[in-house]
């Protein structure tokens, strides 16, 4: 490889290009309506805009939200093709997990930094992925899966299984198509909710039930596999803080699972990416029923690309992910043993979204007014932002991403909660005081958290802020301002270390809109 178009935007853009340099590979960027100016055009070798026109040759109306411009598999081709790149890395969202761009990479010569088209599309589908790792002996949730897709044969596979059941779709993820179904009566309203949902996100509404498991883990294992027959897992993530199938916390190593049942989980993901034939970076999830040596663990689902927490496992393996799928890609085999991967120290993720959890976490837009990182040992901030930029409602909130690691978990997570209250977005709403008091939990503290916990605890998670609050933060916003510029921020993208007295009233607001 010598060039890599990244099809992708803002923080995993910039951190993908950030590894390609390393190695002394070029670096293509795409963008698309409001991104001409985005930190990962600007720090590229070279850019394509991929703005699609109002209609096509026909007059057909195209779809022309800037979104739609990253989703055509054509464009990034030929983006690929117009800017001399030989390869194409995918990032998350977007096309990762689309077989098409796999398969238009091959038929165009290029290399596709990922597993191939048949192996995305076999493990794409949940029902294909079900069938293959119940062949292959990894224990799976019990559930059904008819082949008619009739609302009786629908219906009588959940009574089958029991309630309470959840419903998914197939070609589902981000919770989409999925339904939480309590009782048989509502089950004909939520196979409907599904599959409309399904079939508009996927464009297949091929649905099944499986069997809920109450107060679970969700816990997902890495994966790497070279084209010599290496394939081998890099340990757990804890990903049991999520909201609506979303997570919004993880760390690394969990603080459930004992060397022999890491062992058993990373065996049964190995053995389900050997199932599928699969090759680079992958991530194979699973729920987890209680814990200790022996405890029980079903497969969910695997994900055929970078993991959006994939620095937790880097910071605690000591790998960078991303080179080794760039190895992977060139035909290099991998040059360490299962024997040599061992978790040492821990780290945790924290998603900064720019949203309102008081107003139901909905999705801000508007101007990075401020925005100010925060520095220190053991703390690592991914992040496409800087200040000045416009947030718009085309994309995805992910603002940042702040990890944190340290010897022990009660230090990262010190660090975690001290690095937020230093981290600074004026402008806009942030989850930040949100993130703040999930971490300062005395739950979260103690590992005492599952798949339900944030839904249960979400009145005072959410609460708003006091007078008292706000009269603080217009005091430090005051003073921030008139700062000279260099000691509010430094580098490209606002790395520097701010002023002290930054901290304490951020922990109410986070993001202030002045």
């Amino acid at each position: 490889m010598r060039k890599v178009l990244i099809a992708n935007r803002g923080e995993i853009a910039v951190r993908i290009a950030r590894a390609c340099r390393e190695r002394g590979l070029g670096v293509v960027a795409i963008y698309a309506g409001p991104d001409a100016t985005r930190a990962h055009v600007l720090g590229a070798d070279d850019a394509v805009c991929l703005d699609l026109p109002a209609s096509d040759a026909g007059g057909t109306p195209v779809e022309a939200r800037p979104v739609s411009a990253y989703l055509s598999v054509d464009r990034v081709i030929d983006a690929a093709r117009q800017s001399g790149a030989d390869a194409i890395h995918p990032g998350y969202g977007f096309l990762s997990e689309r077989p098409a761009l796999a398969a238009a990479c091959a038929d165009a010569g290029l290399t596709f930094i990922g597993p191939s088209a048949d192996v995305i599309a076999r493990m794409g589908s949940k029902l294909e992925a079900r069938r293959l790792m119940e062949a292959a002996g990894v224990p799976c949730v019990p559930g059904a899966r008819p082949e008619d897709q009739s609302l009786d044969a629908l219906r009588a596979a959940g009574t089958r299984v029991g309630f309470p059941l959840i419903v998914k779709a197939s070609a589902g993820g981000g919770g989409k198509g999925m339904r939480v179904v309590e009782r048989a009566e509502d089950l004909d309203e939520a196979l409907g909710a599904a599959r409309r949902e399904a079939e508009a996100a996927f464009g297949d509404g091929t649905l099944y039930v499986e069997r809920r498991i109450d107060g679970a883990r969700h816990i997902e294992v890495q994966i790497i596999a070279d084209d010599h027959g290496a394939t081998l897992h890099l340990g757990e993530r804890e990903c049991s803080l999520q909201r609506r199938h979303q997570k919004v916390i993880e760390e690394a190593p969990s603080p459930v699972v004992s060397a022999a049942l890491r062992a058993r989980m990373g065996a049964a993901a190995v053995a389900a990416a050997r199932a599928a034939g699969y090759r680079n970076a992958g991530t194979v999830e699973f729920l987890l029923e209680g814990d200790g040596d022996e405890a029980a663990f079903y497969f969910l689902e695997m994900n055929t690309r970078l993991q959006v927490e994939h620095p937790v496992t880097e910071l605690v393996m000591g790998v960078d992910l991303v080179h080794l799928q760039l190895d992977v890609a060139e035909g290099r085999r991998l040059d360490f043993s299962q024997e040599a991967l061992v978790p040492r120290g821990h780290a945790v993720e924290c998603r900064v979204y720019a949203e309102a959890p008081a107003q139901g976490f909905l999705p801000q837009a508007g101007p990075v007014l401020r925005y100010h990182e925060p520095q220190g040992p053991g703390i690592r901030v991914d992040s496409g932002v800087r200040e000045g930029d416009d947030i718009t409602p085309d994309f995805d909130p992910l603002l940042a991403k702040l990890v944190t690691s340290a010897p022990t978990r009660a230090l990262a997570l010190a660090r975690a909660a001290q690095a937020l209250r230093e981290f600074v977005i004026l402008g806009l709403h942030t989850n930040i005081p949100y993130l703040l008091r999930v971490l300062l939990h005395p739950d979260v503290q103690a590992g005492r958290i599952d798949t339900g916990w944030l839904a249960a605890h979400h009145d005072p998670l959410v609460a708003t802020p006091s007078a008292d609050d706000l009269a603080a933060l217009a005091a430090v916003a005051a003073q921030h301002r008139r700062l000279p510029r260099g000691e509010q921020r430094g580098g490209p993208i606002g790395s520097s270390r701010g002023p002290e007295a930054l901290a304490s009233p951020w922990v109410a607001l986070g993001g202030w809109r002045g």
